[in-house]
């Protein structure tokens, strides 16, 4: 098929690999302009971008596609077969929806129509998800609503991260978009329209979302904690400052014998544990104090003498 495809973050860039791979040929890749980034705000460019410049393959970066006449015409005129979109980052605009004939095809990182939105993998481990998915649909006006091609089903597993989880769906998504394309040029492979009512959201993350709530279980605090990597992670407040957990453990039941309030700090050895909901706790092994380098907890519990009964807020 003669493609366009749409993507700019790394989640996009296996199925732009493995479109490639499959023998179609991309016309033109959309992917956001390049921005400054980091502490030191240097110019990056996309990993779509990059993989496309390796590739050879013609790039276009505009500010806006929704009244770009310019980008209109220009993909009028290629009459792509479809218009794949992978984490482009842009609404895809109506003019853009009738111009190919098999439509415009959307990758979602979730088993459809649950986490609709810019966060599914996110929200899908904050939550305790022990399951998720990537979804083909064939977009309409709506925000991830429109209907369903294809899905296939992914573990997550306890201690797996939204990055590590990312990989893996990134790849099972690529080979499932290749099968997509192919059960369409087939003839074989039609959409099923979305159950609405069992639709769920996952907006895209805030900086509050980091902050920990020690009203949760430790299990809950953990899941949100592997979630929001690598933003906004997990802080807390320690003596008016932000302390930022990079990583944690909830405790086994033989190191939390004690109860105390949730947010409550206990020092056991060379161990730091945190109290949360339900009498349950949570280890603390790496952290990081405002202005502060991160560091382990011994070298954190070296520096630093508790009062009883203090509190993270």
């Amino acid at each position: 098929m003669r493609l366009v495809f749409c993507g700019t973050p790394q989640f996009a860039a296996p199925t732009l690999e493995a479109l490639l791979g499959a023998g179609h040929s991309v016309e033109l890749v959309l992917s956001q302009p390049d921005r400054p980034s980091g502490r030191g705000l240097e110019v990056q460019l996309s990993a779509v971008k990059q993989f496309a410049q390796q590739r050879g393959l013609p790039i276009a970066q505009p500010e806006k596609i929704r009244n770009n006449a310019d980008l209109q015409q220009r993909l009028t005129e290629l009459a792509p077969d479809a218009i794949i979109v992978v984490a482009y980052g842009r609404l895809v605009p109506p003019w853009m929806l009738t111009l190919p004939r098999y439509g415009n095809l959307n990758l979602h990182a979730s088993l459809l129509p649950k986490y609709r939105g810019a966060a599914p993998i996110q929200w899908a481990v904050a939550n305790g998800e022990t399951e998720i998915g990537v979804t083909t649909i064939r977009i309409d006006e709506g925000l991830d609503t429109g209907d369903i091609l294809l899905q296939q089903r992914v573990p997550i597993f306890p201690e797996q991260s939204s990055v590590e989880l990312s990989s893996v769906l990134a790849a099972a998504g690529a080979e499932l978009m290749v099968r997509t394309l192919a059960g369409l040029e087939a003839g074989t492979l039609h959409g099923t329209r979305q159950d609405n009512s069992r639709a769920t959201l996952a907006p895209i993350l805030q900086r509050e979302d980091g902050r920990i709530n020690w009203g949760r279980t430790a299990t809950q605090i953990h899941n949100r904690w592997r979630g929001f990597q690598p933003w906004p992670g997990a802080f807390t407040i320690f003596r008016g400052k932000k302390l930022s957990i990079h990583r944690m453990r909830v405790a086994d039941s033989m190191e939390s014998q004690a109860v105390a309030s949730p947010g409550t700090l206990l020092r056991s050895g060379h161990a730091l544990l945190a109290a949360c909901a339900q009498g349950t706790w949570l280890d603390l092994l790496e952290l990081q104090l405002e202005g502060k380098r991160r560091m382990p907890v011994d070298a954190f519990l070296n520096g630093t003498s508790f009062t009883p009964g203090e509190r993270l807020e």
